[in-house]
């Protein structure tokens, strides 16, 4: 029988992990292969293998990536061009004189424009900020325009028009005269139909440069993995989309891979009733960590990448280069780790393709956390050996034994990757010792206690399927579109008649790629978020609302968050900035507990190191045979994940093979 299985997919810098459920029995199986960054489509035909399927068998197929963001921030872009109204192709070498690090005494340099000056094209047009044509866009600026293009000979050119978030009718003029002038159009009212013309231009330029790349990237998958509509992408708010929606706006695919952990966080946070989780998600490349509050997470405006800002709504995940294979060195000031990685190619040293530097994973291989009769991925073995060869010149050079210095890059990855729970949790008023830690990612498990017991939270869950858990976020996440659009319009007098049009329209939009899906309307929910402000300020908080809208009911929820983030709230003047609304199916998939090859046998024990416990027999659990509490130290180990439990704590398993991990009472 085929056409009957499900597939979630994440593309990570070391490994790509699958997940697959089979529809009518709920049968779900696990795998993991190794990435490869120059072929990622031939990666994701390998993990379809390694589950035992062919391509003929997978109806649904969702997948997460940074292709997209890696693209970006190694600035490996094609020549994009710069549409601007006349005084403003400038925008974006100009950029903001807002210091970043406010108190450094040596000042960073401004990072290079996306679009070099030379193709940056002044267009002699013009609207005011409610959409009134000033200036008309002229046939002859047209010709001007094209004849412009055929001399540059660019691939994608960015069209970002002053105060076209409020009428984007140039823009649309440009785009149906472009079609067959240039193969790639990016239009700033599709990407960021907001106010702040640096942010708006910038994220239109970082669509441009990345159509090529995901053009190119989805028509290999839809060629060699030939489902039509079954064929999906997770993007950056926490849900999957059509492959046809993302071509035209791929810059939705930036914190994909990231943003799937969470979703399924969110399903996890609900079904255990976790009032406050801080997701901690330990790849081989990065460490992202995101704020969960009462079945919600937090949402972001946007981010920066490579110093520039992109500015769309996506899940508030915060990165750091702390991963597995995050390379290690020992300078004036001591240890550091990352942000460079080895990536899956050659990889950490115990890996054995080639890897010469010392990582993440080489210490925890050394300190005995790693099972070395296992194939990680089916195909890479090991290397303890390896692992030593490359941390002991760091161990002479600090004048210490190996274990100490693979201890001591421990916790200094652990301390790294707790400054970014603080900046998650400090800076939004929340105590993050109050919190959940909910650990996967291939790392997180091995790291997690601890990380909490530096920063001093109680209770750890390691979820089911630990290691492909972002996979698992891209099968059970809702298939959803989400939009935000400037408004700028203060309560105090508001026409509420046009407020509610321009919100209806919105609503409109976000609907398109989901009934393009064929998904029946009744079966979609609307969620709607006002970005709010006091009149003089800059910044906005999300406050979600209903329709029809009830102005007095808006204004006292907006008082009620104020109040809550900044300890005061007045009865001044306050500004609608602008509106979010999501269109969202909610998903109806389940996950049993997945099957799974077994690891090769591993032995009752082996020696393990800890802080305050060296050289010690450990004992070694199969967690999928786990009924009772077990108390460490000990390894616990499933066919793709490794849970590290040192002395004085406790885990305990839960029927849907959830484990709860506590410190032990002194």
């Amino acid at each position: 029988m085929t056409n009957i299985w499900e597939i979630g997919t994440d593309i990570g810098g070391t490994f790509t992990d699958i997940i697959a459920i089979r529809r009518d029995t709920s049968e779900t199986r696990i795998a993991k292969v190794p990435s490869r960054p120059h072929a990622p489509v031939q990666a994701m035909l390998e993990a379809i293998e390694a589950v035992g399927l062919r391509k003929s068998d997978v109806k649904r197929f969702i997948h997460g990536t940074t292709r997209i963001t890696n693209a970006i921030v190694e600035e490996r872009l094609p020549k994009i061009a710069l549409i601007a109204t006349k005084g403003f192709e400038d925008v974006l070498e100009i950029a903001r004189y807002r210091r970043r690090d406010l108190y450094r005494l040596d000042i960073a340099p401004k990072p290079k424009a996306l679009v070099p000056r030379e193709l940056c094209f002044a267009l002699d047009e013009r609207l005011d900020h409610e959409g009134q044509v000033l200036r008309p866009l002229a046939e002859a600026e047209i010709e001007r325009l094209i004849a412009w293009l055929k001399e540059t000979g660019v691939e994608s050119v960015a069209v970002s028009l002053l105060h076209a978030y409020a009428n984007p009718v140039h823009e649309q003029i440009l785009a149906e005269r472009l079609k067959d002038i240039v193969p790639h159009v990016s239009l700033s009212h599709e990407i960021n139909p907001e106010a702040r013309e640096y942010e708006r231009t910038s994220s239109t330029a970082f669509n441009a440069a990345a159509m090529p790349i995901a053009v190119e990237y989805l028509s290999e998958l839809e060629e060699r993995l030939p489902i039509g509509p079954g064929l999906q992408v997770f993007h950056s708010a926490g849900a999957m989309i059509p492959i046809s929606a993302v071509k035209r706006r791929p810059l939705v695919m930036a914190m994909s891979g990231p943003a799937a952990g969470v979703a399924a966080s969110v399903s996890i946070a609900r079904q255990l009733e976790k009032s406050r989780v801080l997701t901690f998600d330990m790849g081989g490349t990065t460490t992202d960590v995101c704020l969960i509050v009462d079945g919600q997470a937090e949402m972001a405006d946007g981010k920066m990448l490579g110093d520039r800002p992109l500015r769309q709504p996506m899940l508030a995940v915060h990165s750091i280069g702390a991963g597995g294979g995050s390379i290690v060195r020992a300078g004036a000031g001591g240890l550091t780790v990352g942000p460079e990685s080895a990536g899956s190619e050659p990889g950490p040293a115990c890996y054995g393709r080639g890897g010469t530097k010392p990582t993440i994973t080489d210490a925890n291989a050394l300190l005995g956390y790693l099972n070395p009769e296992t194939k990680l991925g089916d195909r890479i073995g090991i290397d303890v050996d390896a692992a030593a060869r490359v941390i002991e010149p760091i161990a002479q050079g600090l004048g210490l034994s190996l274990t100490e210095t693979a201890l001591g890059i421990i916790r200094v990855a652990n301390a790294t990757m707790a400054r970014a729970l603080r900046r998650v949790t400090v800076e939004r008023g929340i105590d993050g010792r109050d919190c959940t830690l909910l650990a996967f990612g291939g790392g997180g498990p091995m790291h997690a206690a601890g990380l909490a017991e530096l920063y001093g939270i109680t209770e750890i869950v390691v979820p089911a399927a630990s290691s492909a858990f972002s996979a698992l976020g891209c099968l059970t996440a809702d298939f959803s579109f989400l939009q935000q659009q400037t408004l700028r319009v203060a309560l105090d007098g508001i026409d509420l008649t046009k407020v509610t049009q321009r919100i209806e329209a919105l609503v409109e939009q976000t609907l398109v790629p989901l009934l393009a899906n064929a998904i029946p309307r009744d079966s979609i929910q609307i969620e709607l978020v006002a970005l709010m402000r006091y009149a003089a300020q800059a910044d906005a908080i999300p406050v979600p609302f209903t329709m029809p809208l009830d102005v007095d009911r808006l204004r006292q929820d907006f008082l009620v968050k104020h109040r809550e983030l900044f300890g005061y709230a007045t009865n001044e003047s306050c500004v609608i900035e602008s509106v979010r609304a999501q269109a969202r199916q909610p998903s109806t998939t389940e996950v049993s507990r997945p099957t799974t090859v077994l690891r090769a046998e591993a032995a009752p024990k082996r020696r393990c190191s800890f802080d305050g416990a060296l050289d010690v027999m450990t004992d070694v659990i199969d967690r999928s045979a786990m009924t009772d509490t077990v108390t460490g130290p000990a390894i616990i180990e499933d066919a793709w994940s490794t849970v590290v439990l040192p002395p004085q704590w406790q885990a305990t398993p839960d029927s849907n093979g959830n484990l709860y991990l506590a410190k032990v009472a002194s």
